[in-house]
């Protein structure tokens, strides 16, 4: 696992490292907001409803970020992008710490979306043109374990705050620790090259690059519309699934089987540390069984185990031990999509293919715990939750078996339309250096 990082490069080991650190701030950025909801409702008497608004305007912003920060990518470049993103999601969580009523926070958590669903994109496309084809899985679902890391972080400062200060405090400066993403910038500008490959925009001839939103709308062009739609279709089961899952699982376990554990420290634990786990794997089996086949294990196995948590008798301790390959399935899927979806795009439209495919799925999946409740009122929660988590990662598996595995595909073949031919070198084709 670890032999294509002591053989990397420095500028890959600089690029893994930039969206591992990139990833591990987003998810601690996200992260807080769901600690700090508790003080929040005592604070400024709002109603969870209102609280659970907020967390859907930043999904949806985060999917609209994730499509137009990939298509930034594809304009300005890898790094540039990268950069913005996390700098943007960055002051606008810090500037959560200075809200003075809900609407407030409800604006400024809508653009904390943006910027981490575009980070995301533009990170997915650095590495995937980074780092050498015949680890490119492995480097793109290790570097997804970051969010496992930011997740405990998250925890830590919340908990480090609560202990130290008064609440009408303590959510603050935990917002305010938010900020720290922004150093990470500092840091890529001065050691993280834009890749060898160059991600030009599509354009004809010498005619000037097209604008972002006209890069945002080329993924629907009849050459690419089917794999735009079928990567949609596995974002919307990956992610409708998951949502399923875990909407409306601990409603189930405690108003169906009594059972408290889901709300201990310990199993939230249990969940990261899988989750951690689970991206691993992700990256032991990418390179090594393709793509396709690794999703379509980890959804068939995502099924199993839901199954056994609405159908099988079992107390809190049980329900502990659950959660680990609940987490350890659930990771596998989202940290081989960065691999998969960044290998069908051409260059000039791989950032914005990845934002979109992975960040529009989590948009159409909102059906899918409405569906739940939906099934729940003519049969057992239990059995709802089942027949939707099986619906949505049989989605992934049907998506899967339509696109075409592409483990170790050279992207240098398609991303860079300036490459010249080497004289006396047949088929080989290097990047042609940038005119100043």
């Amino acid at each position: 696992m670890l032999d294509w990082y002591r053989s990397g490069t420095p500028t890959e080991r600089k690029t893994f490292w930039a969206c591992f650190g990139g990833w591990a701030l987003d998810a601690l950025d996200v992260q807080l907001f769901s600690l700090v909801v508790p003080t929040l409702l005592g604070l400024w008497q709002i109603s969870k409803a209102e609280a659970g608004l907020i967390t859907s305007v930043t999904l949806v912003a985060s999917a609209l970020g994730g499509w137009i920060g990939g298509a930034i990518s594809d304009r300005i470049g890898r790094v540039r992008a990268l950069q913005a993103m996390i700098l943007w999601f960055a002051v606008a969580t810090g500037l959560s710490a200075l809200a003075q009523d809900y609407t407030q926070l409800l604006v400024l958590k809508a653009l904390q979306g943006l910027g981490f669903g575009g980070e995301w994109a533009a990170g997915v496309a650095l590495m995937s043109e980074a780092i050498r084809p015949q680890h490119r899985g492995k480097a793109l679902a290790s570097v997804q374990s970051a969010w496992a890391v930011g997740w405990g972080a998250s925890v830590g400062v919340f908990t480090l705050a609560a202990a130290l200060l008064p609440p009408d405090i303590a959510w603050r400066a935990v917002f305010a620790v938010g900020l720290a993403p922004a150093l990470l910038v500092v840091w890529v500008r001065r050691n993280v090259p834009e890749p060898g490959v160059v991600p030009a925009a599509p354009s004809h001839g010498a005619g000037p690059r097209p604008s972002v939103l006209t890069t945002a709308l080329s993924i629907f062009a009849p050459e690419h519309l089917r794999v735009t739609l079928v990567g949609l279709l596995l974002g919307t089961g990956a992610h409708g699934s998951y949502y399923a899952v875990t909407s409306w699982l601990p409603t189930y376990l405690r108003t169906e089987r009594g059972l408290s554990v889901l709300g201990t420290g310990g199993y939230l634990a249990v969940i990261i540390v899988a989750f951690f786990c689970g991206c691993l794997a992700a990256a032991a089996l990418l390179d090594r069984i393709g793509r396709r086949l690794t999703v379509g294990l980890f959804a068939a196995a995502c099924v199993v185990v839901v199954l056994a948590y609405v159908f099988l008798p079992f107390g809190d301790t049980a329900t502990l031990l659950l959660g680990f390959p609940l987490g350890f399935c659930a990771a596998g899927i989202p940290a081989s999509l960065g691999a998969l979806f960044s290998e069908l795009y051409p260059g000039g439209l791989r950032g914005t293919g990845v934002g979109f495919c992975y960040n529009a799925g989590r948009i159409v999946s909102a059906g899918f715990p409405v569906l739940v409740g939906h099934l729940s009122e003519r049969m057992s929660l239990g059995a709802a939750i089942g027949i939707d988590a099986a619906v949505g990662y049989g989605l992934v598996v049907l998506a899967v078996l339509m696109l075409p595995e592409t483990r170790a595909k050279d992207l240098g073949e398609t991303a860079a339309p300036r490459a010249v031919a080497l004289p006396g070198a047949a088929g080989r084709r290097l990047p042609q250096k940038a005119t100043p």
